[in-house]
C-alpha cells in the first residue's frame, strides 16, 4: 500500500513496454493488472512495476477489468463475447459467464460481491448472479453500450453510457432518473458523486440529487475515459494522447496537471494512489506519472500534510505505526494498508523542538517516546499521558532511540554510547560505550536484543536481556532487518545481498528519499516528509 509520497511533481517516473497492446487498466492497493490485445491479463507491481503474473483464460481482446472492493477477485469482459471472475490469489479463472452475443466491453462487481454488471456491443446490459452464474436480468438498449458502474458503496444502483446518454438502473433493471449526455463515466470512491463527460464538458454530480457539484471543460478535446482519485478530490480525464488532472475542491477553469508522452491513443487511465496516475497506450505502454500532493487550506490542516517523524513495524501485531510533527499517531493495518486507528495529541513543546522519536503497541497501550533538546518524554499516548520525563544530558546529543519489544526499556543512542532506561523509574539500567562516534548512526531492536547501524561498519548487536549492568555483544545472531542473507541500507534506501554487496532492490523516484524506515525481511514501512506511508510486501516484489 502507498499512500502519496510525492517528491518530483507532473512527471512520467517509470514506463512499462508490453509485448502486446495495454488496452485496459485497474488497480487494488500494490498491483496493477492490464488487460492485452491477446486476451491475456498482466499483473504489475505498483512500486516497482515488475511483472508478477500472466493470467491466460480469454481468447481474445480483454477490453474491462474491475476488483472486487476486497481485492481478491477480478473481473474482465472480452472481445470473446465472456466474461471472467479470477481469484487473484492464484491467478485461476473462478467462473466464466456466457450469453452476450457481441463483444463485452464493460463489466463492473457490486459492492456486496454478489452481482456481475456487463455491457455489450449487443446493445444490452446483463446482471449476472455471481453463485449461480446465472443472467437474472437483460436490460435492451438502443445502442452499443460500452459503459457500465456499480456505485462503490451500494450494491443496489448502477449507471451506463449507451450511445453519448447516461442512464441510472436499480439491480432489478428499472431506470430510476431521466437519462443525460454523457460519453464515459466514474464513480468517486464513496459513491457519493460520480463524473460524466461528452466532449468538452467534465460534470461532477451529486449522486442522490443529481445536482450539480463543479464543472470543468477542455476546449477543442473529446474525452474518452475518466476516473477518481482514491480519496475523490482529484479526477483525470483522457483524450487521445493527453491526460489532464482536475481538483474538484476548485472551481478553476483549468487543469491542474497535463501529462503528455503517449505517441498513440490512450486506452485507460487509473489512480493507484492520491498522488500517482498510470495511463495505457496503443504504442505498448504503461506509463507511471507522478501529480503534486494538494496543500491544504489556510484555515485547516490537512491530515496528512505533516512529516513522519518515526515508524514502527509490528508484524507480529500486523501492524506499522507512524508518528508526524503535528503530533498525530497512526495505526496501520499491514495487510491492507489501511489506517486502523488514529490518536491526535497535545504537545508540551513546539514541533520544531522535537529531534527524534518512536512509538510502539504494548499491551493495547501505544507508549510514544520522543526527544527534544536535552530531555526524554515517555508518553502513554492512547490515555494522554506522560509516564517520566527522563534528563538525558548525561551524553550529550541523542541520535536515535527505539523503545524494547515488552515496552519496559527505551534504547537511546548518544555521542559514544548505548543506554538502556527503564520506563517504570527513568534511570539508565544499562549502556554500552564506544570508543570513537562514528556519524550516521541509527539503533534498530528486536526484543532486547539492539544493534547500532553506521555507513563506515559492519552492524553490531548487543542483548540487553542478560542480568547486569554490561549487556553481552552479539558475534553470529542475525540481524532483524535481514533476510535470506538480504540488508536493508537506511541511508540509501535500498536493499543489498550480505555477502556480494550487490543492490538487489533500490526505491527510486519519489519514493526514493524515506526520513524514517523499517524492514523486517518481509515488510518494508517508510514514512515520508509529505506525511504520507508506504508500506511494500516483498512477497510480492522478488529481490
Amino acid at each position: 500500500m502507498i499512500k502519496g509520497l510525492p517528491d518530483r511533481w507532473g512527471t512520467c517516473f517509470r514506463t512499462v513496454i508490453l509485448d502486446y497492446m495495454g488496452l485496459t487498466l485497474a488497480c487494488w492497493k500494490g498491483t496493477i493488472v492490464v488487460g492485452l490485445e491477446s486476451g491475456k491479463i498482466i499483473t504489475l507491481d505498483r512500486i516497482t512495476g515488475i511483472q508478477t503474473a500472466i493470467l491466460s483464460g480469454h481468447t481474445d481482446l480483454v477490453t474491462s477489468l474491475a476488483f472486487s472492493p476486497d481485492g481478491t477477485s477480478l473481473v474482465s469482459g472480452s472481445h470473446d463475447k465472456t466474461i471472467k471472475l479470477w481469484d487473484v490469489q492464484t491467478g485461476g479463472v473462478v467462473k466464466t459467464f456466457h450469453g452476450h452475443t457481441e463483444w463485452v466491453d464493460s463489466v463492473s462487481i457490486s459492492a456486496d460481491c454478489t452481482t456481475i454488471a456487463s455491457g455489450s456491443l449487443d446493445k444490452t446490459i446483463r446482471l449476472w448472479d455471481i453463485q449461480t452464474e446465472e443472467c437474472h436480468h437483460v436490460i435492451e438498449q438502443q445502442s452499443w453500450v460500452y459503459h457500465v458502474m456499480f456505485s462503490p458503496m451500494d450494491p443496489q444502483y448502477l449507471i451506463s453510457v449507451s450511445g453519448n446518454k447516461v442512464c441510472h438502473w436499480n439491480i432489478n433493471g428499472h431506470q430510476t432518473s431521466p437519462a443525460h449526455t454523457g460519453s464515459c463515466i466514474a464513480f468517486s470512491p464513496d459513491g457519493t458523486q460520480f463524473v460524466s463527460c461528452h466532449g468538452e464538458d467534465i460534470v461532477v454530480q451529486n449522486s442522490n440529487s443529481g445536482e450539480i457539484v463543479v464543472k470543468f471543460c477542455v476546449a477543442d478535446s473529446n474525452i474518452n475515459h475518466c476516473c477518481f482519485s482514491p480519496n475523490g478530490r482529484l479526477i483525470a480525464t483522457a483524450n487521445n494522447t493527453t491526460v489532464h488532472v482536475w481538483d474538484t475542491a476548485s472551481s478553476h477553469p483549468h487543469p491542474i496537471k497535463t501529462f503528455t508522452g503517449h505517441t498513440l491513443y490512450i486506452t485507460s487511465i487509473a489512480f493507484p494512489s492520491p498522488s500517482s496516475l498510470i495511463s495505457s497506450s496503443k504504442n505498448n505502454s504503461v506509463k507511471f506519472w507522478e501529480i503534486d500532493t494538494l496543500q491544504a487550506d489556510p484555515e485547516s490542516t490537512s491530515p496528512t500534510s505533516a512529516q513522519i517523524r518515526s515508524i514502527t513495524l509490528q508484524a507480529n501485531n500486523n501492524i506499522a505505526i507512524s508518528g508526524d510533527s503535528n503530533w498525530v499517531v497512526k495505526t496501520w493495518d499491514i495487510s491492507t494498508g489501511l489506517c486502523k486507528a488514529s490518536f491526535p495529541t497535545t504537545p508540551r513543546f513546539a514541533s520544531s523542538e522535537l529531534k527524534c522519536e518512536d512509538v510502539r503497541l504494548v499491551n493495547n497501550q501505544l507508549i510514544r517516546v520522543v526527544y527534544t533538546g536535552m530531555t526524554i518524554y515517555i508518553w502513554d499516548v492512547e490515555k494522554g499521558k506522560y509516564l517520566q520525563v527522563v534528563d538525558a544530558t548525561l551524553d550529550g546529543h541523542v541520535y536515535d532511540f527505539r523503545i524494547s519489544g515488552n515496552g519496559s526499556i527505551v534504547f537511546c543512542l548518544h555521542w559514544r554510547s548505548i543506554q538502556a532506561w527503564s520506563l517504570q523509574t527513568g534511570k539508565v539500567v544499562s549502556k554500552v560505550e564506544f570508543e570513537t562516534c562514528l556519524p550516521g548512526r541509527f539503533l534498530s531492536v528486536d526484543g532486547s536484543r539492539v544493534w547500532v547501524h553506521s555507513p563506515e561498519s559492519e552492524p553490531l548487536g548487543w542483548d540487553f536481556g542478560t542480568p547486569g549492568l554490561y549487556p553481552v555483544q552479539l558475534s553470529n545472531s542475525p540481524l532483524p532487518l535481514q533476510n535470506n542473507s538480504k540488508l536493508w541500507d537506511v541511508k540509501q534506501s535500498r536493499i543489498k545481498d550480505a555477502v556480494t554487496r550487490r543492490v538487489v532492490f533500490q526505491l527510486a523516484g519519489r519514493l526514493a528519499n524515506p526520513v524514517k524506515s523499517q524492514w523486517d525481511g518481509r515488510y518494508l514501512v517508510a514514512g515520508y516528509g509529505s506525511g504520507e506511508v508506504l508500506i511494500l510486501d516483498f512477497n510480492h516484489v522478488h529481490v
